[in-house]
């Protein structure tokens, strides 16, 4: 299929540094409903229940959580040559020369940030759960990323030049890139910094979706913004912002596309006055999203 990548098979996981991680595996395990596959001294990894070995990885740190990568898996080992041939021509560089990966999860890996510092991780050859399935109210994988962009337009030129990207939908605000069938993995948000917005986790249905946001409103983590349904993508979504003001959403029924999809544009993405997504029962995001969907800068 020539809409996917021929570089990334997917969105594998994201890599974050945090000031307490008894606090972190407290939420994560008990509230968000993932689970710990790894653990060093200085360092939580927690899967899904999905093939991927980890779907977030936290690392101690001092002072306010960092983003330290986006973790794609590669669909060859040629593919790490290509982007590291390829990546200093649209501005980026190599952080990390082809290697094997030193920490739990296997496989070669290689490291590039863009020109505005974001960094990426590219993965082959990563340990698979056998035992992947789905089940109710906890994620299966990570559905996106979504990043921050002072300049939209230049960073898909170099998702696309760079990791062999596509782009799948264009809104005012907004770009959705793809690298499958998935209708986007990464999308970058046209803001005024280059940090972190979110990370969504797919969950197996709507319904896990609405309980999630239940459960999480229990535990004192309000929806600040949801229950809803996007229009690119078509996913349904609830959003919450987890400890140390990382944005977090649970999502389901992700659009699949094909190559008969057409990228719509800004003016294909307009709603009524007031209304913020598909269904048009969602209040707008919250100050509080909205802040912290700026406050999750890269390491650097």
């Amino acid at each position: 299929m020539t809409h996917a990548s021929s570089r990334v098979a997917a969105l594998r996981s994201v890599a974050l540094t945090v000031p307490d991680l008894v606090q972190a595996e407290a939420f994560y395990t008990g509230t968000w409903h993932l689970s710990v596959v790894a653990r060093t001294a200085d360092a939580l990894y927690l899967r899904g229940t999905g093939a991927d070995h980890h779907l977030l990885a936290l690392h101690l740190a001092p002072g306010p959580a960092r983003i330290r990568n986006v973790t794609l898996r590669a669909r060859s080992r040629a593919a790490l040559d290509d982007v590291a041939q390829s990546v200093a021509a649209a501005g980026g560089r190599v952080l990390e020369a082809i290697a094997p990966v030193q920490e739990p999860g296997d496989g070669i890996a290689l490291t590039v940030t863009d020109a505005d510092g974001r960094i990426f991780r590219l993965v082959h050859g990563d340990t698979l759960h056998a035992d992947a399935h789905e089940a109710k109210d906890r994620p299966l994988r990570l559905a996106h990323a979504v990043l921050n962009s002072h300049d939209v337009e230049a960073t898909r030129v170099f998702m696309e030049q760079v990791f062999d990207f596509s782009l799948s939908d264009r809104t005012r605000i907004m770009a959705f890139m793809r690298c499958g069938d998935d209708h986007h993995s990464i999308a970058l948000g046209d803001t005024d910094n280059d940090a972190l917005n979110h990370i969504a986790f797919l969950m197996p249905d709507l319904e896990s979706v609405m309980r999630g946001g239940g459960r999480m409103r229990d535990a004192g983590y309000g929806i600040e913004w949801g229950p809803g349904r996007h229009g690119p993508g078509d996913n349904a979504f609830n959003y919450f912002v987890g400890p140390f003001d990382v944005v977090i959403e649970y999502t389901a029924e992700v659009e699949q596309i094909d190559d008969s999809y057409q990228a719509g544009q800004p003016s294909d993405w307009t709603w009524p006055p007031g209304r913020v997504d598909q269904w048009g029962i969602s209040q707008p995001p919250s100050a509080r999203l909205k802040q912290a969907q700026k406050a999750i800068v890269f390491v650097s």
